[in-house]
């Protein structure tokens, strides 16, 4: 392994360890500014770090406490106060898994990105780019030199878009595409349309089908384009664009939705359902935010709120009498 390899492995390892000060990342810039050897170098130890990094679950059988851990918990433990030495033997090992990781991911031009029901990931792509993967989804990865291209097979991601105006980040759900340079926004893909909410910067939005449906969307923008040609209409909605990026960070926000709509979104992340036995419950109107984790909170909350019979057993959450 070569001496820069190394060097990123410990700059890594470093910052994994915990203690990271302005000082440390001014000089991890400067180093990565020195030479574009550097750069490489750094993409493929954060590669390593995210493959060692144990995927999270929610709802699927795993422990809260476990579900953002940092793998460097788990593969050696830190001292609170690590000395140089340490830090560098930290290094040595996540360097031995970059060097494991290099028969895999030689060049990440390619790459799939897949979660299961519950699981949620980040993963940070070899342009500085980072994708945040909701559960039950599948994309694909193709950063060229001209353009970098993610097709959405299913579900939904949030893009946190590293500026790259030479190649343009372009996201393919279907016939919809959203296109963006450097800023942030989501994808979620439906059975008939996409919707793209845009967090920071300007994201062009577009059916391939239709030509002249493109529209911008600012921060705080989001806009539902069907696969067929139809005519489509955007809304600046901040407070709504929050919301439907709460699952980031593990919730579902609910803002005068519908309980099929509520529980619609729980059975994603859960392998037990909710299951709405009266048809009438199904357009009362709920309100809060809630741990998609926690279903049977959620349900108790429902109990509570619609005085209305709720049964909890292992293999599902009945809401209204059978």
């Amino acid at each position: 392994m070569s001496a820069i390899d190394e060097q990123a492995a410990a700059y890594i390892a470093a910052r994994a360890a915990g203690g990271w000060s302005e000082a440390d990342q001014a000089g991890l810039e400067a180093w990565l500014a020195a030479d574009t050897r550097h750069q490489g170098a750094f993409f493929r130890a954060e590669a390593a770090w995210a493959m060692l990094d144990r995927a999270s679950v929610m709802g699927a059988g795993v422990a809260a406490d476990t579900v953002y851990r940092s793998p460097f918990e788990r593969l050696a433990p830190q001292p609170r106060n690590p000395t140089r030495r340490q830090l560098l033997a930290g290094g040595g090992l996540i360097a031995a898994s970059v060097a494991g990781a290099a028969l895999i991911l030689p060049a990440l031009t390619h790459q799939r990105l897949q979660t299961e029901v519950g699981e949620l990931r980040k993963v940070p792509l070899k342009d500085r780019s980072v994708a945040s993967v909701n559960t039950d989804t599948a994309l694909d990865v193709a950063l060229g030199a001209k353009r970098r291209d993610i097709r959405l097979i299913r579900g939904e991601a949030w893009f946190q878009v590293a500026k790259d105006k030479a190649r343009p980040f372009v996201v393919e759900a279907d016939t919809v595409r959203a296109r963006a340079v450097g800023t942030a926004f989501g994808v979620r893909r439906y059975p008939d349309g996409a919707e793209v909410m845009v967090s920071e910067g300007v994201v062009e939005v577009w059916n391939t089908q239709a030509p002249d449906t493109p529209v911008r969307l600012e921060a705080g923008g989001r806009v539902f384009v069907p696969y067929a040609p139809q005519p489509i209409r955007a809304e600046y909605a901040p407070d709504a664009v929050d919301r439907r990026l709460a699952w980031r960070e593990g919730q579902i926000a609910l803002d005068n939705d519908s309980l099929t709509h509520a529980a619609a979104e729980f059975n994603r992340y859960n392998s037990r359902k909710i299951v709405i036995a009266d048809p009438a419950l199904g357009e009362q109107k709920l309100v809060g935010w809630f741990r998609a984790d926690q279903p049977d909170t959620f349900a108790h909350s429902v109990h509570l709120a619609l005085d209305v019979p709720v049964q909890i057993d292992d293999q599902r959450i009945v809401i209204g009498k059978e």
